[in-house]
């Protein structure tokens, strides 16, 4: 499974921050202040987590850096200017693409229920028959877990956030 792209941002103000934190928790981040991961595993790409802070030294920046190199969203307030913000967008950068604006990034193309692999149209049909996830899984012989991946894989081919909206996208193509 693809995760969505994860958001780091440099940003130079706290309303800057507020604006972006506000839209990434509405699209299913968790957002946590302080730059520090408690997680024991190295890897944290799949729980949609975004830290956010001041960097106000070269040791947040190291924070930072490590932060994102486990696969945290970051989203760091700090002068792009200063010391600092020019080593965070440095180290950032050798990572993937760093935003230094609010602006939503572009969206990407959806696609239709056409596209679906058939065990991902069973269990839509399914669901949209009043089944559960559950009962669904069982019924096309797979695990709740395989089938929960699948549909979150045609969550995000649909481009839909919820289950529920993955169903109705299937039910209006249907007819």
């Amino acid at each position: 499974m693809s995760f969505p792209e994860t958001p780091r941002y440099v940003l130079p103000s706290t309303t800057d921050a507020t604006v972006v934190l506000r839209r990434l928790a509405r699209d299913g981040w968790t957002t946590r202040e302080g730059f520090a991961l408690p997680e024991a595993g190295w890897d944290v790409t799949g729980n949609n987590l975004v830290l956010f802070g001041r960097v106000p030294d070269v040791d947040t920046v190291q924070l930072v850096v490590l932060a994102a190199a486990r696969g945290a969203g970051v989203v760091a307030i700090a002068d792009a200017a200063g010391e600092a913000g020019r080593a965070l967008l440095g180290d950032l950068a050798r990572l993937g693409p760093v935003r230094r604006d609010t602006e939503t990034p572009p969206v990407e193309e959806t696609g239709t229920v056409d596209q679906l692999a058939p065990e991902q149209r069973a269990l839509l049909e399914r669901l949209a028959n009043g089944e559960t996830i559950a009962a669904a899984a069982a019924s096309e012989f797979m695990s709740l877990r395989t089938a929960n991946r699948r549909i979150a894989e045609a969550r995000k081919l649909l481009g839909v956030r919820t289950t529920r909206e993955a169903v109705m996208a299937y039910l209006e193509s249907r007819g």
